[in-house]
């Protein structure tokens, strides 16, 4: 895996520039589109648990053990080439200089056997990535063989990670992924972009030949760092990577790689000739993007695509939450090639059904309010509501219900448009240039509303990134909002019905909020339709009431209920 290093870094800094600069994307047709604002309502977590963007290990430790205890009994680390191993009646020729000894000899036995079904599995997934490689190590007059280091740094595995924390085909490590222009936060990690992070590999291998002049002390110092190497062709006096592996300076695991690549190499070039036989290799990488603004899932692109999530995230496996950014207006998604006109076109279409739903967090000793509402990136007005607290004081074995909101996605008819519909709960993240303001009128609340039930100090001190609560109630009516004409009550907000599509009902009084439905005209009992996630206690809280009264009006013998029931939330 490469290392941080250190050396004339503005020209590295200048090389890195004017390669990232080169357009990406094998068959790349970008579409520049913008994605509804109402289609941003749910948040986005710091990860993903879906098993389609997991990290995956990059060499599990008995791969790691076996090599180790062959690359020692195989003796001394010289520069011997025995020519005898190759088909003369087939010439292969070969870009990388191909040194044959007994510790290349090791590993073409190892491939050839213990780790058959592993390497068999690699050149596999080389006819996905090989053509790309080989083209980005071809523009930058590179050594074409070069492409199969991914191999054995990741076995070509875009999401790869090591116990040095490098990740990627590549396997770059946080710090040389940054200076090599990665980006890499809480949404991105460019590490695992297939395209871009060739590109920083390639800027970085030219580097450390400009450095070395030789390329298999280049390889090993994409590993052990540039400066390792430096230091240690100084200390010995040597000027080749063979002389320098002959002694202790450096370690088992970074004199490996170079015999290991040169084996790959052969073998990858020759399958056949060594026992792997009808490989069958993926298809060439390929895509298109699409502009969209932050916050889309995947699975909704994949719904405007017309095909399977699947595919969709095997083409943006950067993406660690499964959405695009929400620290960026737009960002451009890989699509299937031949889907940009119909993702284009059913963009607008897109309709997105946002629901809530609860977890569990076990209070732990030390904990505080603070420290859980980062983890989970809600508000403490929120989560004290949620949970029907009156005080920050926390026990330790206590559980905290958190809430989240999930989103499904549909596509509405030929010429309509896509909006949001909401249900009870919502967590809305701020999203750049966003005000209280404008998010109030998307989701057609007053905006003394949000500042009430967030706990905001005024209606102008918000960030994007931040989360607002939104109690919503989505039903069948239509219904907007109006100052109650009452002098008594300044701060009373009451529904009534409009012609806007909204369908959210909400009553607040003095910083304490309920919900009503409107019922006919003279009607004064007020009922409330149970929705799913909901529980007794949650309705009482909503409405200002004890479990109680909710059971005695309704005559529950039980504090169970079920989604679809109605239940009698006044008595007057």
């Amino acid at each position: 895996m490469p290392r941080f290093f250190s050396y004339n870094i503005k020209t590295f800094f200048l090389v890195t520039v004017v390669v990232l600069l080169s357009s990406c994307g094998s068959k790349n047709t970008t579409v520049s589109y913008s994605l509804p604002d109402d289609l941003i309502a749910s948040p986005v977590s710091s990860s993903s648990t879906d098993p389609e963007l997991l990290l995956i290990e990059a060499e599990p430790e008995r791969c790691l053990t076996e090599e180790l205890e062959a690359l020692r009994r195989s003796g001394t680390w010289q520069a011997q080439t025995d020519l005898t191993l190759h088909d003369q009646s087939k010439e292969t020729s070969y870009d990388f200089p191909v040194v044959i000894n007994k510790q290349v000899k090791a590993y073409l036995d190892i491939f050839q056997n213990k780790q058959k079904k592993t390497f068999g599995r690699w050149l596999a997934r080389s006819g996905k990535y090989i053509p790309m490689l080989q083209r980005e190590l071809r523009e930058a007059g590179l050594p074409q063989d070069l492409a199969y280091l991914a191999m054995i740094e990741s076995g070509f595995n875009q999401r790869a990670y090591s116990r040095a924390k490098a990740v990627g085909l590549w396997q770059f490590i946080k710090g040389t992924g940054k200076q090599y222009n990665l980006r890499i936060d809480r949404y991105v990690d460019e590490r695992r972009h297939a395209e871009k992070s060739t590109k920083a590999a390639v800027a970085f291998l030219s580097d450390l030949y400009a450095n070395f002049g030789d390329w298999h002390l280049a390889v090993a110092g994409y590993n052990a760092g540039a400066g390792k190497i430096g230091r240690g062709l100084k200390r010995y006096k040597v000027d080749n990577f063979w002389s320098l592996a002959q002694h202790r300076y450096l370690r088992l695991e970074t004199k490996r790689y170079v015999p290991k690549l040169i084996a790959a190499i052969i073998i990858a070039k020759n399958p056949e000739q060594y026992g792997f036989t009808n490989i069958q290799y993926e298809a060439p990488l390929e895509y298109e993007t699409l502009r969209v603004g932050p916050g889309l899932s995947l699975d909704a692109v994949a719904l405007i695509c017309n095909t399977n999530s699947k595919e969709i995230k095997k083409l943006n496996q950067e993406l660690k939450t499964g959405r695009t950014p929400l620290n960026k207006s737009h960002y451009d998604v890989q699509i299937p090639v031949g889907k940009k006109e119909l993702a284009e076109a059913n963009l607008p279409r897109l309709n997105s059904v946002v629901s809530t739903g609860y977890k569990t967090h076990v209070i732990r000793k030390g904990d505080t309010l603070s420290k859980i509402c980062k983890r989970y990136n809600i508000n403490k007005t929120t989560l004290l509501k949620i949970n029907n607290l009156r005080s920050s004081k926390l026990v330790a074995g206590k559980h905290l219900r958190i809430p989240y909101s999930s989103a499904r996605y549909r596509l509405l008819a030929k010429g309509s448009k896509g909006n949001i519909v909401t249900d009870d709960l919502v967590l809305h993240t701020i999203k750049p240039g966003e005000t209280i303001s404008k998010i109030a009128d998307s989701y057609n609340i007053p905006p003394e509303l949000i500042v009430t039930w967030n706990g905001l100090k005024s209606i102008h001190k918000i960030r994007a990134g931040q989360q607002l609560a939104l109690y919503i109630v989505d039903d069948s009516k239509t219904l907007s909002f109006t100052k109650s004409p009452q002098p008594s009550t300044p701060s009373r907000i009451i529904a009534t019905p409009s012609k806007r599509n909204s369908s959210m009902i909400i009553l607040a009084e003095q910083k304490k909020f309920s919900v009503k439905e409107v019922t006919p005209a003279k009607s004064k009992i007020t009922w409330y339709r149970v929705r799913r996630g909901d529980s007794l206690w949650t309705i009482a809280r909503r409405f200002n009431l004890s479990t109680k009264q909710l059971k005695t009006w309704n005559k529950l013998k039980s504090n169970r209920i079920h989604p679809g029931i109605k239940l009698k939330i006044s008595n007057v």
